[in-house]
Order: structure tokens, then sequence, then C-alpha cells
């Protein structure tokens, strides 16, 4: 392939070191660092003693993973001890890098059954690292790794992981290219595209009738979560960018339409599981699907991927770890009346009994590693780099800085957003200099006004004006709690990026032990909860009140949300499924008779550990 460029994305991110989280998102980052994600290389054998560190245990893709998310939170919290971690880690891989570019922990008689999706994971965090450090050593260890990887396919055709997650590796492919411009790196995206699994040819006849009782890479809900960016992502090379950002929307279509929740994730218990509000979605899919959208939003400038990125950052992300962070779920259900080991028959698709329980690692590790890529990539995603100016992403409180035209800028963003209805904008520059900002006003909004202008719900406002001293823009937004319709009778409660459920009431049995030499001890053993209140309600009336309160100790508290919202709410038999020991509800309630009328208090879907969230309407 001959040298060329490759095709711009509309905006690019700044480097986590120039962004500063404000406010809520600034506690939600400070929970997660005291929390699991920052603190599994101090009791996680997986991350402590791993192979990639010289240690005997998991080699493959734990470390990588939880170096994705840890890497730029140190950074973003300007955390001197979390940052000296990192340093550890990142050091020891590359000590550890073979001579001739090989980067995995493993022998070389063993490369042709290793599994290649750990080498692109660690080129791409290898290139986060270079974002926080600039460190002179990344890019040269990158390149070498990304010329071994194409020697490697010229003899071992990719397989499994690799070939469903092959364009996970076109990341730092790129960022490599754009500082190298050396021709065979845009020859291994080629190579990776035609070895790897083609997701527009499977979707192109895609239909209900897709796999979803059995296991298979093509049913995988993660592999589905990342494939989302797969084709816009390899736009940049053939110019067909655009192309790919419609099939990554007819792609989400179809996903949402046989399998859509009401949270705008697809149900996935390990692989597609269909609509009901009783199966399962894996914390994995969720923390890659928010990375597809921000990659989606990146390359195209299109407000609606933010938009479907909000809903899952405000809504499953919270809700599929306990509030402090130490313990997290395999399995997150919409209509989740009780999280308790199953014996017998469960609900899920492929996974095991322990699936939605909170704790250090149920069913599978790979949640555990992967889950705190959630929140650093949405604060960096609240601001981002473009030609001419400033792109405004997700809505959080933050703040950047970076020079231009000469001047120093910093960009403040104070808003209490998704629980607020607005969010402003404070300019500060040294000295008078032009750029422009780019305004998103999120589609959720009824209407909205930049400055008392009237702006158009889901658009991007270029606002391009000599900046001065300390200037503000104001987005006012309204929104409107309203039900909307599920299907067979059943509803859900949404305001904005919210949705809203019933907070079950729970009684928790906590439970230490030690398995295959891991141990699960307070803060971070397992957790069963079990209903200790009633949970059996329907719609009874559109007569909806919205409650503000301050924040608690935590953003997305369970106890003390920042918000409520009050709604007449019926009474009913609900009934539950008996080969499930009775603590899993069923899809849809077995008796629809309404019995008492109530007021009831709904909690946003992120402030729940308990929830009733699809119910039926009963008016």
């Amino acid at each position: 392939m001959k040298e060329e460029l490759l095709e711009e994305s509309f905006c690019t991110q700044f480097n986590p070191g120039d962004v500063r989280p404000l406010g809520w998102l600034r506690s939600q980052l400070e929970i997660q660092a005291s929390g699991l994600p920052g603190n599994l290389d101090r009791i996680w054998p997986d991350v402590r003693d791993s192979q990639w560190i010289g240690g005997d245990r998991e080699g493959w893709e734990r470390v990588p993973y939880w170096l994705d998310g840890f890497i730029p939170l140190a950074w973003l919290l300007d955390d001197a001890d979390m940052k000296k971690r990192a340093d550890r880690y990142v050091n020891a891989i590359l000590e550890r890098q073979s001579p001739d570019g090989w980067i995995c922990p493993c022998g070389e008689k063993e490369r042709g059954r290793y599994d290649v999706w750990a080498a692109f994971l660690i080129c791409k965090v290898l290139m986060v690292y270079h974002d926080c450090t600039t460190d002179p050593r990344i890019v040269p260890a990158v390149e070498r790794a990304l010329l071994n990887l194409r020697k490697h396919l010229k003899s071992f055709t990719i397989f499994n992981w690799a070939a469903s997650r092959w364009f996970e590796c076109l990341i730092p492919i790129y960022k490599v290219y754009e500082v190298t411009k050396n021709a065979y790196l845009l020859d291994l995206a080629l190579d990776l595209r035609t070895q790897g699994t083609s997701y527009d040819a499977l979707f192109e006849d895609w239909t209900d009738t897709e796999p979803c009782g059995y296991w298979s890479f093509r049913a995988h809900v993660v592999n589905l979560a990342m494939a989302l960016k797969s084709m816009a992502l390899y736009g940049r090379i053939n110019g067909k960018t655009e192309k790919g950002v419609e099939f990554a929307e007819q792609m989400y279509s179809k996903l949402m339409r046989y399998h859509g929740s009401a949270i705008g994730h697809f149900n996935g218990d390990e692989v597609l599981s269909g609509k009901s509000p009783v199966r399962g979605a894996e914390l994995c899919s969720i923390v890659e699907e928010m990375f597809s959208f921000e990659t989606l939003y990146a390359l195209s400038g299109k407000g609606v991927w933010i938009d479907r990125l909000e809903m899952l950052a405000y809504n499953s992300l919270p809700a599929t770890t306990s509030p402090d962070m130490w313990t997290h779920q395999y399995d997150q259900m919409v209509n989740q009346m009780a999280c308790v080991k199953i014996h017998g028959n469960t609900p899920f698709t492929t996974n095991g009994p322990d699936s939605h329980i909170f704790g250090l690692e149920p069913n599978f590790g790979c949640c555990t590693a992967n889950m705190g890529q959630g929140w650093p990539n949405l604060a960096r995603s609240v601001f981002l780099r473009r030609a001419d100016g400033v792109v405004c992403g997700a809505i959080a409180p933050a703040s950047v800085s970076f020079e231009t035209g000469g001047a120093s800028v910093k960009i403040a963003l104070a808003t209490e957003y998704p629980f607020g209805d607005s969010a402003e904008f404070v300019v500060s520059v040294s000295n008078p200099v032009e750029f422009s900002l780019y305004v998103r006003v999120p589609g959720f909004a009824d209407s909205a006004r930049i400055d008392g202008r009237e702006v158009q719900p889901g658009s991007v406002n270029k606002i391009r004006r000599l900046w001065d001293g300390v200037a503000a823009v104001k987005l006012d937004m309204d929104f409107h709690a309203a039900v909307k319709d599920r299907g067979n009778g059943m509803c859900v409660l949404g305001r904005g990026p919210l949705i809203f459920s019933v907070p079950v009431p729970e009684r928790r049995v906590m439970h230490e032990y030690i398995r295959d030499g891991v141990e699960r001890k307070f803060p971070y053993c397992d957790y069963e909860l079990f209903p200790d209140g009633e949970w059996q309600y329907g719609f009874a009336s559109e007569n909806f009140e919205y409650v503000r309160n301050d924040f608690g100790k935590f953003p997305f508290s369970v106890e003390h949300p920042p918000v409520k919202i009050l709604a007449d709410m019926f009474e009913m038999d609900w009934g539950g499924r008996d080969e499930f020991n009775g603590y899993v509800a069923e899809r849809y309630p077995r008796c629809s008779i309404p019995k008492k009328r109530v007021r009831v208090a709904l909690q946003p879907y992120g402030c729940t550990n308990l929830r009733m969230t699809e119910m039926p309407r009963l008016f």
C-alpha cells in the first residue's frame, strides 16, 4: 500500500493531563480511584502477580484492560502515587519486550497459539500512556510490536478474539502512523481487515434469527459493542468514514430492534438474549459500547452518538457497580428485584448462577479488569480538540487547558447535568485569541437556548469569536418526564438522559471466602441482595413531580439520590419464576389488575442496586 494520509476525524481527544474533572465527575473518579479499579494491583492476583510484570498469573487481557482505565484516571486526577504505579507496569512491559518486537508474555514456541487480541490491546494502552506522558520510548516500542505483528500474520492467521476484534488494533496503528508515516502500518491494517470478521457482511442480511441461544463469537455482546465502530475506523484508510458511520447506525438499529433494552443498550448475557427486561447485559459490553460511541462521535461529529453515550454513562454504568465501586456485577438486569446466586436453571443464556450478584469477579474476571475505562473515557469526551477550536461532547463538569494562537486558554464547564438542566462554559484566555467553541445540545431536550437564543435539540452549534479575558456561554435546557412505550403494554419513565426506576429495598448478605487462590474479603467480597420491600407496581397516571436534592457522598447514591420523580403507581400482582427460586421477576406481570393506588418515589436507574424499571401502563 502506498503511503497516504488518513482521512481526518471530526475531532480528537485532548491528552488526559490537559483535562480536569470537576464537581460530581471528580467525585466519581475519586471514588473509582479509591475502589476496585484503583486497587487491583494491590489485591487481585491476576493484576498484582501477572505475567506481564514477571509474575505467574494471567498473561493475556487483564493487565491491559486494567491499565486502559487506570492510566488515564491517574493523569486526570493528577495523582502522584497512581502515576508511579502505572509507570511500574509500563516499565516492566517495555523491559520484557522481545528483541524482535513481540510484546506479550509468552514463549516463542507458544506464539502460534497465543490470541493476539492482547497485543492489540496493550499497544492501544501504551499509546494512551504516551498521550499522558509523551514518553519517547513508547512510539518506537509500539511500532516494533506492530511490525512483529505484521510478520506474525504471515505465518499465523488471527483467530477467536483477535479475529472478532481486529479493528481495535487500528487505534494504535493510526496513532503510530501519524507520527512515523511508515506505510507498512497501513498494510497491517489491510491484513487485519482481510483476516478478521467482516461485520459489514455479517449485518447485511442479519435478522432476529441470528444465534442468541448458544455461545458464538458473532453473537457475543462485547464483540458487537466493540464492532459498532469497526467500519468507521477502517474508513479512515479507504476514505469511507461516512459510510462506516452509516453502517454503525444500521448495525445499532438492528441490534436494538431485536435485543434492545430500556436504557439504550442491547441485551447480552454473554451472547445476544432478546429484549426481555429480566435478561442481562455484561458490564464489559457497557464500557466498550461507550467507547464505540465516543469514537463514532469523534469520527463524525454526529451528536446522536453522544446522546447514546450519556444514556449508558448515566444509567447502566453506575448501576452495574456498587456506589463505592468496590464490587460490580457481570450481568445487569433492567428489572432486577434480587441479586442472588441461582441454584438450578438460570435466566441467562450461557452465564453462570452468580452472574448478577455484586462481587470481586462474578462469573468471569474480564469485567473486573475492564470496568475502569468507563468513567475516565467519559471525562476525556467532555472536551475534544478540533483544528479550529474545541468541541463539547458529553456534558459533565470538567475543564480543559490548551494553547492556541499564542494564548493560554482554559474552558471550564460548570453543570449538574444529567441531574440539572443547564451548563455554563467559562472561557478564560491570557490574551485575545480567535477560535471556535462547538456546543452540543442533547437530543433529549424538549427545547434549549444558548445565551437566550433558541437552538435545536440534537444540534452542534459553532460559536466563533475573538475571546478576550473571561467570557461565559450558557446552555439552558427543558426536559419533561414521560413514559415511553416498550411494547406489550410495558413502558419506562424517562427524563432527559435519565431512566427512572422503582428502588427495591434490599437485605444484604455478605460472603467472604477464598477460591482458586483469590481472596474475597470486605470491601471486595461478594454480596447477595434479597428484596426486602414492595416492588410490584404499574404506572397509574402521568402525574409526575421532579424533585431535586443535594449531592451526597456518592453522586449515584442509592440512599440519597440527587433527584427523584414522584409518580402515581398501582400495587399489583407480578409474581416470580419458581424455577429461579422466585428471585427473578417475570418479564410480564401475571395479573395486570391494579390493587391499591400509591405515590412512589422513583430514582435514577444509576442510583439503584435493586430496581423495577420496565412496568405496565395501567391507565
